[in-house]
């Protein structure tokens, strides 16, 4: 069995090695210089040229829970299964992420940065997780962790999902024409949902109007979800009381974006969630042997979804 990993040549040597200590039967194989065919390809980032090498291997893996890299690419084969990360150690950072900024919230510390900047002494009441509306976009695997998390914390929580899922302690709503009742009035929304033709550009003024005054945006899905432009409008006219931001329309972000500069956005270099190697590799490698032997493995991506 070969397994051709395509993988940015700084990390490319040390997962070749645990891939090789995880699957020890096969031979790992540099996908960019070896062009024989192989049995699997994982793939972590884009290469254009990856399948006029590699055009049908049995599987293709994501080292990433996102799959736009791959799915973009026009010479993807239609019929090739995909594969995609499972967690792997990414769901607790992305809880704790968005954790830490709706309690940043709670407490008024964006707020009191503010005041810091203008030497600005000024007292606010407290306030409990209970007086806000805490909203997240996406509740799968991953979003559903961070509702339960809000939830615990006792945030006033809604989840929203394409078809509909049942979370204790959480108000859920689904489809599109439950997406208004989803954002009004919320406080805080996470954005946690996958890149696809229906959620393209769906954190647009229109929705992001509907949050209650002095709302705070986190985006941890992609940044095709968001409206740049919205957004800083939405900023800039006092509407939003501000957004952390970990993932963009171009990445690394262009020194030259106003999300930058803005006193009402906070910039993360997509760390939300990082892939951790050791629990990746051994997922994959789990999965391939069961296909090995004939076996169904979960994560498989519906092409028509997206996700």
């Amino acid at each position: 069995m070969r397994v051709a990993l395509s993988m940015p040549p700084d990390e490319g040597p040390r997962l070749a090695a645990l891939f090789a200590a995880a699957l020890p039967d096969a031979e790992i194989v540099d996908a960019a210089v070896h062009a024989a065919r192989a049995d699997y390809v994982v793939c972590g980032h884009r290469d254009e040229a990856l399948f006029d090498r590699q055009p049908a291997p049995k599987a293709v893996f994501t080292f990433s829970a996102g799959v736009g890299h791959l799915l973009s690419l026009p010479n993807f084969p239609a019929a090739l299964p995909l594969v995609r990360l499972e967690d792997a150690g990414m769901a607790a950072q992305m809880i704790r992420y968005t954790l830490a900024v709706a309690l940043r919230v709670v407490t008024r510390f964006d707020v009191y940065a503010r005041q810091q900047r203008e030497g600005r002494w000024t007292q606010h009441p407290p306030r409990a997780p209970a007086s806000l509306a805490a909203g997240v976009l996406g509740v799968g695997a991953i979003g559903g962790g961070i509702a339960r998390a809000f939830a615990a914390q006792g945030f006033c929580v809604r989840g929203h999902s394409r078809s509909g899922r049942a979370i204790t302690g959480v108000a859920t709503y689904a489809g599109d024409d439950e997406l208004d009742a989803f954002f009004s009035g919320l406080d805080i929304v996470v954005a946690v949902v996958p890149l696809t033709d229906a959620t393209r550009g769906i954190l647009n003024r229109h929705h992001l109007a509907l949050l209650a005054d002095g709302a705070h945006l986190v985006n941890i899905g992609r940044g095709g979800l968001l409206v740049d432009d919205d957004l800083l409008a939405l900023l800039d006219e006092g509407k939003l009381g501000g957004a952390t931001l970990d993932v963009f329309q171009q990445e690394p972000l262009p020194a030259d974006h106003p999300f930058w500069t803005h006193p009402g956005v906070v910039v993360t270099p997509h760390v939300s969630g990082l892939t951790m190697p050791d629990e990746a590799v051994a997922q994959i490698a789990a999965k391939i042997a069961r296909l090995e032997r004939g076996l169904p493995v979960t994560g498989v991506v519906d092409r028509a979804r997206g996700y």
